[in-house]
Order: structure tokens, then sequence, then C-alpha cells
């Protein structure tokens, strides 16, 4: 006796079409959220109308680096060490349950106009980096979660923290930029 084709059942069929509907979503969801990493990863790199950091140092002469030309509330060395402790504040928040707060906003910024010798720039400069490196690494790992509420937080996300620091950055940076000019230490 022959077999008889079994025809699929209504049932089957919705649970096959579910079934692809979901790997669509995930596939999706995979591919969104590659090119989220990636264009976080372009921001904090400073792309696109961003400046990057090494542009930004690049070439200050060590004399202008405690100056303050008139009108301007900020040295280049109290934007630099503003911009690597904030930077780093953003990123103990991320990972760290004990994080403790700093007193805003004398914890943000040096207590000097002027770095004591030129090992504390090179040191500011390179923690500066590390950090900067340590928050690509954050965003760029796929286990971790942009979206997801850090646990010790008030509401904040990865996403955010991430964004905040690139727009922190290129907030500073475009202050340093303007320093440099009023300095006649930016080369266009």
């Amino acid at each position: 006796m022959a077999k008889k084709k079994s025809r699929p059942t209504k049932r089957r069929t919705k649970v096959t079409a579910v079934k692809k509907v979901k790997a669509k979503v995930s596939t999706d969801f995979v591919k969104s959220d590659k090119a989220l990493r990636e264009h976080l990863l372009y921001l904090l790199g400073g792309g696109g109308a961003h400046l990057n950091f090494e542009k930004t140092f690049a070439g200050l002469p060590p004399e202008f680096r405690g100056v303050k030309p008139a009108g301007t509330p900020h040295t280049p060395w109290q934007l630099l060490e503003h911009l690597r402790i904030a930077q780093w504040d953003i990123l103990d928040f991320c990972r760290n349950p004990e994080y403790k707060e700093l007193e805003f906003p004398a914890g943000y910024w040096p207590k000097t106009e002027a770095p004591p010798d030129d090992a504390a720039w090179e040191k500011s400069l390179a923690a500066f980096r590390a950090d900067l490196k340590a928050m690509q690494d954050l965003v760029a790992n796929p286990s971790t979660d942009l979206f997801a509420r850090i646990p010790h937080g008030q509401g904040q996300t990865i996403l955010r923290e991430a964004l905040l620091v690139a727009d922190h950055n290129a907030y500073h940076f475009g202050q340093l930029v303007l320093v440099r000019r009023l300095l006649g230490a930016w080369a266009e």
C-alpha cells in the first residue's frame, strides 16, 4: 500500500511561518546592533563632523599648556584634565557597581591652570587614550547590551553613556580649538 503524503496542517504552517519571522527579526536585529555599534565607534573616534583627540592636541607647544587667552574660561591643561577625568568617570560608572560620584563641579577639573611638568601632560594624554579605548572596547563587545539599564544607575544605559562621552569630548575639543586659535597655535 502506498503511503499517503501528509498535507501540512494549519498549525504546522503557522509554526513554520512564525519561525521564519523570528529568524528574520533576529537577523535584522544582529545587523542593526552591529550597525549601531559601528556608528558609536565612529563617533567616539571623532568621525563625521567631530574632531578627533589626536588632531585636537597634536603640536600644541608646551609653553601654551597653561595659558588662558583673554575672554576664555580654561587653559589647554584644564581642558585636557577635564576631558580625562570626565571620560574616566563615565567609564567607571559603566563598569563599576561600587561607583562613587565625584564632587560636581570641582571633582571634574584640575586645581591648577598649568600642568606641573611635561610628564603630567603626557600621563594625562595617555590616560585619556586608554580610557577612550576602553569605552570603545565596551561598545564593540557584542556581549555588552547597549540598551540594558546599568544596574547601579538611575535608568542610564551603555548606549547613553557612550553618546555622552562622544558629545562631551566633541564639545571640549571645540573649546580647545578656539583656545588654540586665540593663542596662534592652531594650524588650519
